[in-house]
């Protein structure tokens, strides 16, 4: 018998699906779950939420954590645009699960979040599920480790629905019998558990390191002591013509995570956007701040890209076996990405076997990099169990 089971079920009954899914999840378990996740994507949001109450009713006393989506993972599957409802248990007898509801207050001059549980010594990992309409998870996340210090936080924010109209209010989260329509829900847990993280951010380099010399908050004018634009047109020019289209199609920048490392390779950077260029100053915005004297690095990401990588960082996984792991993955990684919805839950299921692996598409992902939290896009998150006895 399993500690970590997951379940898939289709609709339309979103409520019979949710139903289903949980069963499916609870039934190779070999006591009663601890923790239930469930993630259901529907075209209505009162539907989603009548979803949330009945996986609650089928999850028995363990406590359910979940969210609206564009898209799930469940049973080795991966389903987009159409109603379905997947489901993650996990039994979890040495842990200790401190689920929590976030909100935002406004204070004289900033947002001041609240609802967190305060820390304790034997925290191993945060889950959070979020509303990217209501909630500042950018901020919130990039300070967590202040506030949190060594406490790694793996999820992803909701969307309202993978088969109409997205936008403010048509998210659900729900967590401990609530169902919540804004903010943020999660669990941190503690005490004896055998848990590790990965980021996948499927991005290649290309080009060479360069140093920022000019820079203001997220723009950066010069990069080796050249217009930035100029060097970033110098870089592409020179490439074949294949990454070329590649970096027509969306280019990224990586900004090196180990300021003294010799060489910086695939995987050695966290990768963000290229958002705008201004051709009279010849600037370029990315999607982050970048101090002066941070190196970096021209990215593209493709298909093969994001297969390597992700299958590369599973072998060298140092939690073994896995028994069960939630992945949240980015939207853009699914069909938009590659031949189905189904590749990253096959790529897990081929690393880690049999276990239990439940998650949903996010519009965005969150994940630590070189043991800091981040927010990322394009990536996928996870979140991973093995054997308590394994944490030495």
């Amino acid at each position: 018998m399993a500690r970590f089971g997951d379940g898939l079920a289709l609709g339309p009954d979103l409520s019979s699906a949710a139903a289903a899914a949980v069963e499916q999840a609870l039934a190779p378990l070999s006591a009663a779950p601890d923790l239930v996740c469930v993630f259901v994507t529907g075209d209505d949001p009162d539907e989603v939420e009548e979803a949330a109450v009945a996986a609650e009713q089928a999850a028995g006393p363990a406590l359910l954590l979940g969210c609206s989506a564009s898209g799930v993972i469940g049973a080795g599957r991966g389903v987009e645009e159409r109603g379905a409802v997947s489901a993650w248990a996990a039994v979890l007898p040495g842990a200790r699960l401190d689920a929590f509801r976030l909100e935002t207050l406004k204070g004289d001059d900033r947002l001041i979040v609240v609802g967190m549980p305060e820390g304790q010594v034997d925290d191993v990992v945060g889950v959070l599920l979020a509303d990217p309409y209501s909630f500042p998870v950018d901020a919130f996340v990039e300070r967590s480790d202040d506030a949190l210090p060594g406490l790694p936080l793996v999820g992803g924010l909701a969307e309202g629905s993978g088969l109409g109209e997205t936008g403010h209010g048509e998210v659900r989260l729900f967590v401990g019998g609530e169902v919540y329509r804004d903010g943020a829900v999660g669990v941190v847990i503690g005490g004896d558990v055998a848990a590790a993280t990965v980021v996948s951010q499927g991005a290649r380099p290309i080009g060479p390191d360069m140093v920022v010399t000019k820079a203001e908050e997220n723009v950066l004018y010069e990069l080796a002591g050249a217009p930035a634009l100029e060097k970033l047109e110098q870089i592409v020019v020179e490439l074949p013509e294949e990454e070329q289209e590649l970096a027509g199609r969306g280019l990224l920048i990586g900004v090196a995570m180990d300021e003294y490392a010799d060489v910086h390779e695939h995987g050695d950077f966290l990768v963000r956007g290229v958002v705008g260029a201004d051709t009279d100053t010849g600037a370029i915005a990315i999607g982050d701040v970048v101090d002066v004297g941070r190196t970096v690095r021209f990215q593209v990401r493709d298909a093969g890209a994001a297969e390597e990588d992700l299958a590369a960082l599973l072998e060298r996984f140092d939690l073994a076996p896995v028994e069960g792991a939630l992945l949240f993955s980015c939207n853009g990684r699914g069909q938009a990405m590659f031949p189905d919805s189904d590749h990253d839950a096959k790529v897990l299921d081929r690393a880690f076997g049999p276990a239990g692996v439940g998650g949903f598409f996010a519009a965005g992902e969150i994940g630590p990099v070189a043991g800091r939290n981040h927010v990322h896009g394009f990536t996928a998150s996870i979140l991973a169990f093995g054997r308590a006895e394994d944490t030495a």
